[in-house]
């Protein structure tokens, strides 16, 4: 259950995001559209954590590496468990968008 755990909220084994973005990783942020707006990843997709289930034909490839993110870890925790859930393969909690865009530099 710890790994579990450790996985959900990205403190598993470190993941090389900036190889993913290489190999066509989507970002997907899913923060509000007000957050988005203030600031956000190039290139980066905005589906709000609270209508990821509505918005998953926007993901049409479910083995197609998918990075979440948003303010702080922890939405983004939320949406790479409703990916998870809905048969995305290939899903990685990259925490805080702002962060997350200094290690796929």
């Amino acid at each position: 259950m710890i790994n579990t755990l450790k996985q959900l909220f990205g403190f598993g084994p470190k993941v090389d995001y900036a190889a993913l973005v290489k190999e066509g990783a989507v970002i997907l942020d899913v923060r509000s559209k007000g957050e988005y707006a203030g600031g956000h990843i190039k290139g980066s997709i905005n589906i709000s954590v609270d209508t990821l289930n509505n918005n998953l034909s926007k993901l049409k490839d479910k083995n197609k590496p998918v990075i979440t993110c948003c303010a702080s870890g922890m939405r983004s925790a939320s949406a790479k468990g409703i990916l998870k859930s809905n048969g995305y393969t290939n899903v990685h909690n990259g925490g805080a968008w702002s962060s997350l865009q200094q290690k796929i530099k």
